[in-house]
């Protein structure tokens, strides 16, 4: 057998050692020899293997010989290693060094090898028990070193073959039990190792749900506490981690499963649906999570399911569900935000979704618009579904609606006075849209007289709707709702800071969520300046009509701060001045991702083109080129397979709040 070791490393001494403290050292080995039940045999050859060494290297010819050929063998190249043939009557006690010098990985596959056959030595024998011993220990030995490496699962996988292995050979249950154990307690690490890879990895990221759902099951449930090896804020922080890693589907697949024995999962089951039909304009995932919720029996819900209410077109549920849920400090930070209790109910919803919602999903980007969810025709086509016939609006005075029965559904916001939503039909007429009156007037006959009046006080319009056949209030409150959001400085929404009552992204095992938000100071948007070609781009950005020079040196900024994270760095410029909460948070998990794994990354972006497809007062939409590469570098800097190398085509969504222009969404451009 060929030991992959140098005479040096076995006896345990360096090149420059002189011959006092050689042969100090060969008889601090030989007294010290393991006591872990090795053989009387196996600890003479391992004494035969240390004497022979030193006498090679306390003969100074021998000695100066065998450097020379050492000092040849490392200058041919690092495919060949110094090794030691090593009789077959002294390889236990050769693996045995191996082991005490620390290549326990080594020693565990030699023995592994020594132990199939044709090599198997014969049942019973002494050869065999310090075979399998040598085995288990190193198994043991080098699991701990691929641990500290953060190679969890090639651990897992060392740990499980020296399992299997000595269960095949029936001995050493101590051993086995001490393996077991080790892998119990690696699969948290496992779990973050296999569900951190790309996407693509499909077998790994199901090996990693499979672990994940045995951890929770062990536990007794997300509130359960039986696994003595992990307390309770140990794994909601665990937890918290894993979920930045996991799909929205992934968690609603997950949680709906846990939901049985677990109100924690029922409630994050309901949360990743909201998620997800958002996101994806499905309002029927909407419905399943308000029934979710309603099916609990929880306190504290009606402010939560009032957002559901308004999501699925039911206003008059969502309003009633607020007033009746929302305590007194919520309803004073309501009441901040505008005197429309729909633009209320609007304001608290978006932020909602803001913060307890759409964030905590490896791949969901969402912005939470609701002016660009009501305008979907997956979402009105749902509200106008299942409108109740009872709510049904009474039909108008022809004079003042012409419905036009047959068409597509209604659009979120008018595109201009004359065309799409409305129609101008006395075109000496001009709409003013900023008009104060007119915005009072509608305040005042939504709050008065419901949805359908606000139109009737415009007596010098005649207002075409592109509604289907069915009419009703709860349709037109809507598609009114939408029309609110859409009218510049109707009403300034924002989103308040965190209150005590937030939605945790953590696990919160028994209480159910509260919901009262924090009242704030209202936010002063700062006065606009006028973007003048010439100007040098500036941050933050606070221009009313920024250029794309503007818009691209925004991104710019952001992607070099995005870069300095990432590679272990601060940012020189304030992240929040730069992107919204939502992409902070994602940065913030992907950055925790690499911490957990001793990596960094060096990252280079540079946008090819840009240009602006779309533009409002508080939205820029535009479709970016860009030539990205990216490389992962390990604790000691070093780098990590080959760097990506790629040409890239993303839409990035702006979106301007408090007077600033952040970053709020970005993907892969169609």
């Amino acid at each position: 057998m060929e030991l992959p070791i140098d005479h040096f490393r076995l006896l345990g001494v360096n090149p420059t050692t002189d011959l006092q403290s050689l042969l100090r050292t060969l008889q601090q080995r030989i007294d010290r020899a393991p006591d872990q039940g090795f053989t009387q045999e196996t600890l003479l050859a391992r004494e035969e293997l240390l004497r022979a060494s030193a006498d090679l290297l306390s003969d100074s010819s021998r000695r100066q010989a065998y450097e020379s050929d050492l000092t040849a063998l490392a200058g041919s190249g690092p495919t060949l290693m110094p090794a030691l043939d090593v009789p077959t009557s002294k390889e236990v006690g050769g693996l045995l060094l191996l082991l005490e010098a620390g290549q326990a990985f080594e020693s565990f596959e030699l023995a592994c090898r020594a132990l199939q056959p044709p090599q198997t030595p014969a049942l019973g024998s002494t050869r065999e028990a310090d075979l399998a011993l040598l085995a288990g220990l190193a198994c043991l030995a080098a699991a701990v070193d691929l641990h500290q490496q953060r190679r969890y699962e090639a651990s897992a996988q060392t740990l499980q073959q020296g399992q299997h292995l000595l269960q095949r050979m029936g001995q050493l249950p101590a051993i086995r039990q001490q393996l077991s154990d080790e892998l119990d307690g690696l699969r948290p690490y496992r779990v973050l190792d296999l569900l951190s890879r790309n996407l693509t990895a499909q077998t790994e990221r199901a090996e990693g749900l499979t672990l994940l759902e045995e951890l929770v099951a062990r536990r007794g449930g997300l509130e359960g506490f039986g696994d003595p090896s992990m307390g309770a804020e140990e794994f909601q922080a665990f937890f918290k981690q894993i979920r930045a890693f996991l799909t929205v589907q992934e968690q609603v697949d997950l949680f709906s499963r846990w939901a049985e024995a677990s109100a924690a999962a029922d409630f994050l089951a309901s949360t990743a649906l909201t998620a997800s039909g958002f996101a994806q304009r499905k309002p029927e995932r909407i419905a399943a999570a308000r029934e979710r919720l309603e099916a609990s029996g929880q306190d504290g819900l009606q402010p939560l399911l009032a957002c559901l209410h308004l999501l699925l077109g039911q206003v008059d549920k969502a309003r009633s569900a607020f007033e009746q849920g929302a305590t007194p400090e919520l309803k004073r930070w309501a009441e901040q935000q505008s005197s429309d209790s729909l633009a209320q109910l609007c304001a608290y919803c978006r932020d909602w979704l803001a913060r307890d919602v759409l964030p905590g999903y490896r791949d969901l980007e969402a912005d939470p618009d609701l002016e660009a969810y009501f305008a979907d025709r997956d979402v009105q086509a749902y509200v106008e579904q299942h409108d109740s016939p009872s709510e049904r609006l009474p039909a108008p005075a022809e004079n003042a609606f012409a419905w036009n029965t047959g068409s597509a559904p209604v659009s979120a916001a008018p595109a201009s006075p004359s065309g799409g939503f409305l129609e101008q039909e006395d075109e000496d007429e001009q709409w003013d849209w900023d008009g104060t009156d007119w915005l009072e007037n509608l305040r005042e006959a939504w709050d008065s007289h419901g949805p359908a009046s606000w139109m009737e006080r415009m007596p010098q319009w005649q207002w075409h709707w592109q509604w289907p056949s069915r009419r009703t209030t709860t349709g037109v409150a809507v598609a009114a709702g939408v029309a609110l959001l859409a009218i510049a400085s109707f009403v300034r929404l924002r989103s308040p800071a965190p209150g005590p009552g937030r939605t945790p992204i953590a696990v919160q095992p028994v209480a159910p969520p509260a919901v009262p938000i924090k009242p704030t100071a209202p936010v002063k948007a700062t006065p606009a300046v006028k973007a003048t070609p010439a100007a040098e781009p500036s941050l933050p950005l606070r221009e009313e009509a920024p250029s794309e020079v503007q818009v691209q040196a925004l991104l710019e900024a952001w992607l070099d701060a995005k870069a300095a994270i990432l590679a272990g760095k601060d940012s020189r410029i304030p992240l929040e001045v730069l992107a919204r909460p939502s992409q902070l948070d994602r940065l913030a998990s992907e950055r925790d991702a690499d911490q957990a794994r001793g990596e960094t990354q060096t990252i280079s972006t540079d946008i090819t083109n840009l240009v602006i497809n779309e533009r409002d007062t508080n939205r820029i939409a535009a479709t970016v080129g860009l030539s990205y590469t990216d490389q992962r570098l390990n604790a000691k800097g070093d780098p990590q397979g080959e760097p990506s190398k790629m040409e890239l085509r993303n839409l990035y969504v702006f979106g301007r709040d408090g007077g600033i222009w952040r970053l709020v969404s970005f993907q892969k451009a169609p």
